[in-house]
């Protein structure tokens, strides 16, 4: 990696020559403006609004402009005038738990590399002290023309800096919650519940940009002169009126696009809450036909009399709105073989798009089953 920034970190009074280096790099596809007409490239020069010439940077420094409008020269040389102290150094403030820190004041994130052989000791020294002491520590460094907050971590075996806004840089969030009178009732709370735990745990590595990935495709069908056909992403229509009938066809589309390549949905029991929430007892499995084992069981080791039970109990399951929800059978696998393997990351991923899909389509389906009445 190349280095952007030589310096040292102060660690008290010792000093630990570094190279600053990014820990991240931007994939988005940048695009030109052109001439449509011929193709020409649109460039930007920098004119003066006086004479109406283009000014060289040679000859082109910064201004401040004041609240009345007046304009103040301020050149390089007047800010490297100044006292910086951390224009070469990361100066380390203290120590503080991770959790600390808001994640609302990240921002860059860089690596710090031992600046020669008789650094790696003082490097490894600091490095081993916060992977021990479990904090980060919090530093100020100055770079590109300014100071800034940093927090330092360990990163495997490197010491990672992020860079941090300072905190009068936050915004308070006024204005953006929703009303205070808004109430969630537990029924409702119960099918987010279930929702989020058949999604599962989300896969970070699996995740990728899909756009970029069709920006690609459609410049490359482009550049070979072939016909540039795709289908465009499918929005909800209309608002959501019944919550409730919402979140449980979500339920039922996310676990029968988990239950498709052969893998049995998670049951997650939902408690009834006030208002009429209905219980569900997860995604119901269908079935392979049952072969007699024994008296009164089947080869799923059910017996009849449990049977009957479920589908009692299956049969007093309602929506919140009054209606029988009738939850689509998820497959499952077949008897005797386990389920099927995901063999590439890909795959988790289309599985997780699939469901949310599903679940935008239910959620318009039963918006427009909802105006539809309400219009009646």
């Amino acid at each position: 990696m190349r280095s952007i920034w030589n310096g040292s970190i102060a660690f008290g009074l010792v000093s630990i020559p570094v190279k600053l280096m990014n820990a991240t790099e931007n994939h988005s596809i940048s695009f030109r403006q052109i001439h449509l007409s011929d193709g020409g490239r649109i460039r930007y020069h920098k004119v003066c609004e006086l004479d109406e010439e283009e000014v060289p940077a040679s000859e082109t420094v910064k201004a401040y402009e004041d609240a009345d409008g007046s304009v103040i020269p301020v050149t390089d040389e007047d800010l490297a005038s100044l006292p910086l102290p951390t224009a070469r150094t990361i100066e380390i403030e203290g120590f503080v738990p991770a959790s600390a820190i808001d994640p609302l004041q990240l921002d860059s994130a860089y690596y710090l590399s031992a600046n020669g052989v008789p650094a790696a000791k003082p490097y490894a020294l600091l490095r081993e002290a916060l992977r021990r002491s479990g904090r980060v520590a919090v530093a100020k460094y100055a770079l590109r023309g300014r100071e800034r907050l940093g927090m330092l971590r360990v990163v495997d075996d490197v010491i990672a800096m992020h860079g941090l806004l300072w905190p009068d840089e936050i915004r308070a969030p006024e204005g953006v919650a929703p009303d205070a009178d808004v109430k969630v009732r537990d029924a409702e709370l119960d099918l987010a519940d279930a929702l989020m735990n058949t999604l599962g745990d989300a896969d970070l590595e699996t995740l990728h940009d899909d756009y970029r990935e069709a920006v690609e495709e459609l410049v490359a069908a482009k550049a070979a002169g072939e016909p540039v056909t795709r289908e465009a992403a499918e929005e909800p229509e209309g608002k959501v009126i019944d919550l409730m009938a919402a979140l449980e066809n979500s339920v039922r589309a996310a676990e029968e696009s988990h239950g498709e390549d052969g893998g049995v949905a998670d049951v997650h029991p939902i408690g009834s809450g006030g208002g009429g929430g209905a219980k569900r007892s997860g995604a119901a499995s269908k079935k392979a036909p049952a072969r007699r084992t024994g008296p009164g069981k089947t080869a799923a080791g059910r017996t009849s009399t449990d049977k009957a039970a479920v589908s009692k109990a299956s049969a007093g399951k309602t929506s919140a709105s009054g209606t029988a929800a009738k939850a689509p059978a998820a497959k499952s696998p077949k008897a005797g073989k386990p389920p099927a393997k995901q063999t590439t990351a890909k795959k988790a991923t289309a599985k997780k798009t699939t469901a949310k899909k599903a679940a935008t389509k239910a959620t318009a389906k039963t918006s427009r089953g909802a105006r539809k009445r309400t219009s009646a």
